[in-house]
C-alpha cells in the first residue's frame, strides 16, 4: 500500500505548483533527521547493563542488618524525589544505587521515585531484582509519574499540553528539568539525579543548589521548601524564555539565570542571598563534567576520604560516564563509592 500512496501523493503533488514539491521534500526530510536525531540521543541515554531478572532476593543477604532502616518515616521530614521521565522501567545499577544511598542516608525520609513507565493504573511493579531490591528499604516508594496531573496548575500546564512539545530533540532532557521544579514547588524536599550517590543526609542544605563549575548552576540537586518563591521565577522563566533546541536552556541556563537576577550579580560563586544558597562545587559536583575519567581511576584510602572531606554526594554524569567499564571490585573511585554507599546494589553488580 504505501508505495502505491506515495505514487499518487506525489502525482497530485506534481500536478500543482513546484513549490509544492519542495515544500513536501523539506517536510519529509526534517521529519526523517528529528526522528534519527531522536532515537540516537534516546539510545545513548537509556544504555542499561545486563543483569539477571529472577524476580526476588533476600533482604537480609543483600541488605545487612546493621544498615538496615527501621521505624515509620518522620511526619517532619522532607521527602527525598527521583524521576525516571523516559518509559525505562528496568533501572540500571547507578540507578539503584542513587536511591539506595538516599534511603540509608535519610532513614526519617520517604525517598520517592516516580516513573513514568509505570502504568497509572497498574499497582503491581515489574517482577525483576531491582524492585525487589528497593522493596527491601521501607522508607523507599516507587509511584507512577502522572505528568498531566504535576504540571496541573502550574505555569507549565500549557506548555506540556502543546501536542507537537515530545517531537522536540532534547525533550527527555527538557521534562526531566520541568518536573524537578514543580516537585519543589509544589512539595518541596529533595530532589535528585538518577546519577547521584548520596554520602551525608542532605536535610540541613535547605532552599539550596549547587555551583557545578565557574558560573554555572546545575539542577541535578535541588532542595526548597514548597512554594518557593525562587522556585516560581524558576517556572516562570521555564515557559517566558523557552527553547527546546538549545541543550541546557531549560536546566543549568534557566538556574544560573534566575539566581543571577535574584541576587543582582554578574558572576555567581559559593554565595547565600536572599535565603537561597548557591553551595560550593565540591559539596555536591566534587568531580567537576570535565574530569569524569576521574571516577574510574584508582584512588588510595587517604585520596578517597580527603576528596570527600566536605562533599554530601557525587555526581556521576552518567550522560558522559556511561559507556565506559568500571572493573568490579576495583580501587577505582567509583567502585569505592559503590561499595561504601549501596553496598546491596555493589553485592548484586559483584555477583552479575
Amino acid at each position: 500500500r504505501m508505495p502505491s500512496c506515495l505514487l499518487k501523493l506525489t502525482r497530485v503533488v506534481l500536478s500543482h505548483k513546484p513549490w509544492a514539491l519542495f515544500f513536501l521534500i523539506f517536510v519529509f526530510i526534517s521529519f526523517a533527521y528529528i526522528k534519527l536525531y531522536l532515537g540516537i540521543w534516546e539510545d545513548s541515554e537509556n544504555i542499561l547493563p545486563t543483569y539477571g531478572l529472577s524476580a526476588e532476593i533476600s533482604c537480609a543477604h543483600y541488605v545487612p542488618s546493621p544498615l538496615n532502616i527501621a521505624g515509620e518515616p518522620s511526619p517532619s521530614a522532607e521527602n527525598v524525589f527521583f524521576v525516571e521521565t523516559s518509559e525505562q522501567t528496568t533501572p540500571s545499577y547507578l540507578f539503584l544505587c542513587s536511591v539506595e544511598s538516599a534511603a540509608r542516608t535519610h532513614p526519617a525520609s520517604r525517598v520517592v521515585v516516580l516513573m513514568r513507565g509505570l502504568a497509572k493504573e497498574n499497582a503491581s511493579l515489574p517482577k525483576n531484582w531491582a524492585f525487589s531490591l528497593l522493596r527491601c528499604f521501607p522508607n523507599v516508594e516507587i509511584q507512577p509519574l502522572d505528568l498531566t496531573e504535576l504540571f496541573s496548575g502550574t505555569p507549565l500546564e500549557r506548555w506540556y499540553l502543546w501536542p507537537l512539545r515530545h517531537w522536540e530533540p532534547h525533550f527527555l532532557a527538557v521534562l526531566s528539568d520541568a518536573c524537578r521544579i514543580v516537585l519543589m514547588w509544589k512539595f518541596g524536599g529533595i530532589y535528585l539525579d538518577t546519577d547521584f550517590i548520596v554520602l551525608k543526609n542532605l536535610q540541613n542544605l535547605t532552599n539550596a543548589l549547587g555551583i557545578q563549575d565557574h558560573d554555572v548552576l546545575n539542577g541535578a540537586f535541588l532542595s526548597f521548601k514548597p512554594k518557593h518563591k525562587f522556585m516560581e521565577l524558576c517556572m516562570q522563566g521555564f515557559v517566558e524564555d523557552y527553547n527546546g533546541w538549545v541543550w541546557g536552556h531549560q536546566g543549568p541556563e534557566l538556574l544560573t539565570r534566575v539566581f543571577k537576577k535574584w541576587c543582582s550579580i554578574q558572576t555567581i560563586e559559593s554565595m547565600s542571598c536572599q535565603g537561597v544558597s548557591a553551595l560550593a562545587p565540591e559539596v555536591v559536583y566534587p568531580i567537576p563534567w570535565q574530569e569524569w575519567k576521574k571516577l574510574f581511576e584508582a584512588v588510595s584510602a587517604s585520596e578517597f576520604h580527603k576528596l570527600l572531606k566536605n562533599t554530601y554526594a557525587v555526581h556521576i554524569w552518567n550522560k558522559l560516564s556511561h559507556g565506559t567499564k568500571l572493573e568490579i571490585p576495583s580501587q577505582a573511585l567509583l567502585a569505592q563509592l559503590y561499595s561504601q554507599f549501596c553496598p546491596a546494589t555493589y553485592a548484586k553488580m559483584k555477583q552479575d
